[in-house]
């Protein structure tokens, strides 16, 4: 027991003090071992290949290591035999001889048994990580030096030292001097069989080999990286009518120079496979690359779509194997590209691009989700055009019909942010674009309604608590977390997915109840907190705004939602109970405006306009049950409150003697009595009882709402509004014209005042050499 005790106190003390030196100490020993190993090897491949190259002094007296019979001179060599030892690059050569121009295919030769076993052997003393690296080719064996062939520098050299080879190379095997990038030296597997995969006949490809030559001719004395447009051509045609995929990835490698067009890496050199010095190659290999690369693709790797919606991709397959770092290097290609692009025409045809090959980049996540903020980004831009947006739009549409659940959640909720950011300017030049944004958007929410679902209801949630931060939390600038554009957009964009997705007509084709219906009441209830947060003239726009987005709502979902109060409550508010002051202000456009200026305040402008947005915001209110036979006793409390402020307003003092004002409503009031008295007329012939439900829900449901007194008021507001627009449309682009041409006739005459001045210094400058000049001749 006490021996015991003894050996492990000893090795403890072993191991605090001696074991981390024994182990270093051993591994030092190891790395010298691997070492002189290695050394060993290369000194016996080195002395090998010495004996091979004295075989001819020594008479034949030596044999070749793998027991063939030596050559006595290198020159008199068979191809076959000149390839099947080692060799290094034969530098100085005798100057009368000249090389064999009868060259075979390399071959590779059968491993000698006692060189692998003593690989094997080498190999498993090593550990993986100290694994020398080897520096030159000589440290490869000869397997190594078949897979990673002959590189560009030593292709040079021999071009320099034996120019006739290099020759004969171009000549016959013009593909062996074109190097491309690692990433995508893969598809060579694939390029090597596409001759025999092909069916063409001999005759055909000769004629296209010398075609292939007659185009090398053209191109001329070019030098090697230059693109031009007679390779783009011989490319073209490879993969039109061959769908070549060697030609596929010199296309790849040329549009990839092109989106990295003037720009260097850090140490100043070219690191791009070919250069582009002129507008119409980069044109072509833009049209080449974008147009065709797509169907080859789908022509190599066809996808399969079923019916739903769904697609499947032979991901397993060999083929798509090979071409992910093609497909990669494009598609990265194509996000750098449009980094660059502002001309809508080549935008639009390289997003256009992008949708074909959207189902091969869903294994890849991560180039897929800098894809998706590419996209979006240009779609939520305001500087974008709406064809840009639109072929954006249908890229990441795609991706949510062909995706899982993981992609469609990340690209909703990258519109979704994309819609806010693109939304923070409003005005009138960018309000159309916001609008396209949001109506196009509000289709994506319905593709997957369980998806949809979850993310509308967190995003209206967090619209909720901003909301109610903002009632607890009541400082000063607390309101202005809630008052601003993106608020007041992101409530308009939830009322548009709800009125797109929850309307009975879209019910009744999808034969259920849509699960968004659910969100109507949360969002109402948002909406309507929002309005009356500060309830002042200042924001009463903005009321307007979130008024039009519930009426949207009520008008698809059929979802009555009570919103005359708001629209009293703007009446009896001190800005419209007294009289304004007289004023020659602009009329303000609620439409791009979510507060009025205080120059605007108690002003007869800002009345009016305001008398306007209520007696229009009433009128489509009250349409949307013209036909219901309870429009008689819905209609008569705010007749009631409308009689009543147009009594007020009459009094001499503290009344309101805005005309303008007073007769709309008063014309409004009549219409709606007229509505009441035609359903009461059409009433009063039903033989069935209020508590039959059937028969109420189906009263005048053939009949026309158009067709019903406050119908057609409605319908000529809406008109007269549209004709109101379109000249405000016309006058904006008459100033906007005007605006370019004035500050075009600025520019040039600063052009010209500069050319003065700089003939007026040359003028001086002449003037002040002559008397320069005329002195010295004084002197």
């Amino acid at each position: 027991m006490a021996g015991a005790k003894k050996n492990f106190k000893a090795t403890k003390k072993f191991e605090k003090k001696h074991l981390k030196g024994t182990l270093d100490q051993r591994k030092a020993s190891a790395k010298i071992k691997q070492r002189q190993q290695v050394k060993t090897k290369k000194q016996a491949k080195r002395a090998k290949d010495a004996d091979f190259y004295k075989g001819g002094e020594d008479d034949g007296a030596t044999t070749r290591p793998n027991g063939a019979k030596n050559t006595a001179n290198v020159n008199d060599m068979s191809v076959d035999d000149f390839f099947g030892g080692g060799f290094e690059f034969i530098e100085n050569s005798e100057p009368g001889k000249k090389t064999s121009k009868k060259l075979g295919k390399r071959k590779r030769d059968e491993p000698n048994e006692d060189n692998s076993a003593s690989d094997e052997e080498s190999d498993l003393e090593m550990s993986g990580d100290e694994v020398p690296m080897a520096s030159g080719s000589e440290d490869f064996g000869d397997e190594d030096v078949d897979d990673v062939g002959m590189s560009k520098e030593a292709m040079d050299a021999l071009a320099k030292d034996d120019p006739e080879f290099y020759k004969f190379l171009k000549e016959n095997d013009p593909e062996a001097l074109e190097f491309d990038d690692a990433d995508l030296a893969e598809v060579d597997e694939l390029s090597a069989n596409e001759e025999e995969e092909d069916d063409q006949p001999k005759k055909k490809l000769k004629k296209d080999k010398k075609q292939s030559k007659v185009a090398e001719a053209e191109e001329g004395d070019t030098s090697e990286n230059e693109l031009t447009q007679a390779m783009i051509a011989r490319w073209k045609t490879a993969m039109s009518e061959r769908q070549s995929l060697k030609a596929a990835r010199q296309v790849v490698l040329a549009f990839r120079a092109a989106a990295h067009l003037n720009e260097d890496d850090e140490d100043g050199v070219r690191s791009q496979a070919y250069k582009i010095t002129s507008p119409e190659v980069f044109h072509d290999i833009l049209v080449v690359a974008l147009k065709q690369i797509p169907e080859l693709l789908q022509h190599h790797v066809p996808i399969k779509e079923s019916s739903s919606g769904k697609v499947h991709v032979p991901t397993d397959s060999k083929k798509f194997k090979m071409l992910s770092n093609l497909l990669k290097s494009y598609v990265s290609a194509i996000i750098h590209l449009l980094s660059t692009l502002s001309d809508d025409a080549t935008l639009k045809l390289t997003l256009s691009a992008i949708t074909p090959v959207v189902p091969y980049l869903l294994s890849f996540r991560k180039l897929l989700k800098n894809l998706i903020k590419t996209v979006v980004g240009f779609w939520s831009q305001s500087t974008s055009s709406d064809s840009t947006r639109i072929t954006a739009f249908l890229v990441f549409r795609r991706l949510v019909v062909v995706g899982d659940k993981g992609i469609r959640e990340a690209v909703l909720k990258a519109v979704y942010q994309g819609l806010i950011a693109g939304s923070r300017v409003t005005n009138v030049n960018t309000i159309q674009g916001i609008n396209l944004m949001k109506n196009s958007a509000a289709e994506l929410w319905g593709l997957d309604q369980n998806i949809g679902y979850t993310t509308a209801f967190s995003f209206i949630r967090q619209l909720a608590i901003h909301l109610r931060n903002s009632i607890v939390h009541n400082q000063n600038e607390s309101y202005k977390t809630i008052y601003n554009w993106q608020y007041v957009h992101s409530l308009d964009f939830w009322s548009c997915v709800l009125a797109e997705h929850c309307s009975p007509l879209k019910e009744a084709e999808a034969g259920k109840q849509s699960q968004l219906k659910l969100l109507i009441y949360p969002l109402v209830q948002v909406t309507l907190g929002a309005m009356r947060l500060i309830p002042t003239a200042t924001y009463f726009p903005v009321r307007f705004h979130m008024i039009r987005s519930l009426l949207r709502v009520s008008r698809s979902t059929g979802t009555y939602i009570p919103l005359a109060s708001a629209l009293l409550e703007v009446l009896n508010s001190a800005e419209m109970r007294k009289s304004p002051k007289p004023s020659t202000i602009k009329p303000l456009d609620f439409h791009i405006a979510y507060k009025a200026p205080k120059s605007y305040l108690r002003t007869r402008v800002y009345q009016d306009g305001v008398g306007e947005q209520v007696v229009e915001l009433f009128s489509e209110y009250f349409v949307l049950w013209s036909t219901n036979i309870a429009f008689p006793e819905f209609a008569l409390p705010v007749i009631i409150m409308l009689k009543r402020w147009l009594k007020q307003s009459r009094k001499k003092t503290g009344g309101n003697n805005n005309n303008k004002v007073r007769a709309g409503l008063v014309l409004l009031v009549q219409k709606l009595e007229a509505n009441a008295k035609f359903i009461e007329g059409k009433r009063a012939k039903v033989d069935f009882a209020p508590n039959n439900r059937a028969q109420v829900d189906a009263f005048l449901n053939d009949f026309a709402w158009e067709k019903t007194p406050v119908g057609a008021y409605v319908v000529a507001q809406r008109k007269a509004g549209a004709e109101k627009a379109k000249m405000l449309e016309q006058a904006r682009k008459e100033d906007e014209r005007k605006r370019k041409e004035e500050e075009q006739e600025a520019l040039e005459e600063n052009v010209d005042e500069s050319d003065d001045d700089e003939e007026m210094e040359e003028f001086d400058e002449e003037a002040s050499e002559d008397e320069a000049s005329s002195d010295d001749d004084d002197e």
